[in-house]
């Protein structure tokens, strides 16, 4: 089951394991809270992008008895996630698509889906800084897809009315805002995240946006994951652990 570099990882609150391997790709954080302030209702069918080793529909699957759809275009971690439901027996459950999400339009057909989620690539594909390991450099850079693509992609997945929620770094404010609006999914809520109370800049944000929406944005309160000390706070053990 497993391979070289590879190890299985815990979650403790869905009491799943998941396959990691740091040379290729290991879930953040930043993936717990996309998961966590996904709403989902009891019919919801979902579709997550740029899905890396499976991490958020894993997630989701002790929250929704429907099916779940996730495209992520790096075949080692489409391997990684596939033997990941394997071991977990939730082949029922969950479908990885190894694909191009820029090439949805041709082979999904259009408004079927209430929930995309995506964790998109961070950083800018002419970013000064980029990692050296391509896998890392596809994950984290927007050498593959774009911000943009992600949300057009999701336009088309989506129902009107459907909700796509993302995660992304902070600074990228302005481009997840603009981005949807021009692509038909308006933003509807923006949970500002935060490293601790004593650090007074929110590092990255979640936020969901409404196809079809009309312009009206509220602003959550904001999530902070560690206390003073550096334990995790009580939002974040919830997240953790339930």
């Amino acid at each position: 089951m497993l391979k070289a570099n590879e190890r299985f990882d815990q979650l403790i609150k869905e009491k799943l394991y998941i396959i990691q391997n740091d040379d290729v790709f290991s879930f953040s954080t930043d993936a717990l809270l996309l998961a966590h302030f996904t709403k989902l209702r009891p019919k919801d069918k979902i579709m997550d992008l740029c899905s890396g080793n499976g991490i958020i529909p894993l997630l989701l699957t002790h929250r929704t008895q429907m099916h779940i759809e996730a495209i992520e275009i790096q075949e080692a971690l489409v391997d990684m996630a596939s033997r990941t439901i394997q071991h977990n027996k939730l082949e029922d459950h969950i479908t990885m698509h190894h694909m191009d999400l820029k090439d949805v339009q041709s082979i999904f057909t259009p408004s079927q889906f209430d929930i995309v989620t995506c964790n998109p690539p961070y950083f800018r594909e002419n970013q000064t800084f980029q990692h050296i390991k391509e896998a890392h450099r596809i994950a984290r850079h927007e050498v593959m897809c774009s911000f943009s693509d992600c949300v057009k992609a999701s336009n088309h997945l989506l129902k009107q009315g459907g909700k796509l929620v993302v995660v992304q770094r902070a600074d990228r404010l302005a481009d997840v805002l603009i981005d949807m609006r021009l692509n038909g999914v308006e933003p509807k809520r923006l949970i500002p995240i935060y490293s601790k109370q004593s650090k007074p800049q929110a590092i990255t944000i979640v936020v969901e946006g409404i196809k079809g929406g009309k312009p009206d944005i509220k602003i959550s309160q904001p999530f902070y994951i560690y206390n003073e000390d550096d334990t995790y706070s009580e939002s974040m053990n919830e997240v953790y652990y339930g």
